[in-house]
């Protein structure tokens, strides 16, 4: 697979809309319902380019699954000062020692979200761990932070390192109602900052893909 960044800065607000890439998919491995090789069918029935899997805070799926339509990913919970955010990451090698301090060490930390938010991961570490890895770090559903300045948020994760932000997304479920910015507002800071990658996924959780 050629380069993540260039992969990912292939595809346009089209691409997202019309069902072609979803970076962004939950499945049982962590607090989704669907069967994590199912989905990966499905996509490949229905014509995708490219998914990722992100359960929470690990990677089991990934080690047991691979396919061409299918990049490794995860979705990090994580303390930034006052403001819990997740993080995803893309690309990584699942066998990469740096990053497994920060995976999940039972089912409970993948799917409690109470549980989760008593994540310890210190994000400039897992930054670097993701970079070590071979991946790039994304900031998932940024308008749902809450943070007084979106923009000094996004800029402090930058210079620890965050790759891109989570542009194209639905706010799905509760997002649509707890979100603190608008998606706008997003959009606009990708633009404001164009070394940020902009992804996109349905956030999905549910059987059939």
């Amino acid at each position: 697979m050629k380069n993540i960044r260039e992969l990912i800065k292939s595809f346009t607000e089209t691409d997202y809309e019309n069902n072609l890439v979803n970076l962004h998919i939950h499945t049982a491995y962590s607090d989704g319902e669907g069967d994590f090789k199912q989905i990966i069918e499905s996509a490949k029935n229905k014509g995708y380019k490219l998914i990722s899997i992100t359960d929470h805070n690990t990677i089991e799926g990934h080690k047991l699954y691979q396919d061409d339509i299918l990049l490794t990913g995860a979705e990090f919970d994580c303390w930034y000062g006052f403001v819990f955010i997740h993080l995803l990451a893309y690309g990584v090698d699942i066998n990469n020692e740096k990053l497994k301090p920060f995976l999940a060490k039972n089912k409970e930390d993948t799917e409690g979200a109470l549980r989760r938010l008593f994540s310890k991961r210190n994000v400039p570490n897992l930054i670097e761990a993701i970079h070590d890895a071979g991946g790039i770090a994304v900031l998932a559903h940024p308008a749902c932070y809450w943070a007084l300045s979106l923009e000094g948020l996004i800029k402090s994760l930058m210079k620890n390192g965050l790759d891109g932000v989570e542009v194209y997304y639905p706010y799905p479920r509760f997002r649509s109602v707890v979100k603190f910015h608008s998606a706008k507002a997003v959009l606009k800071m990708a633009e404001k900052y164009p070394e940020l990658i902009k992804t996109g996924g349905s956030d999905f959780h549910g059987i059939e893909f």
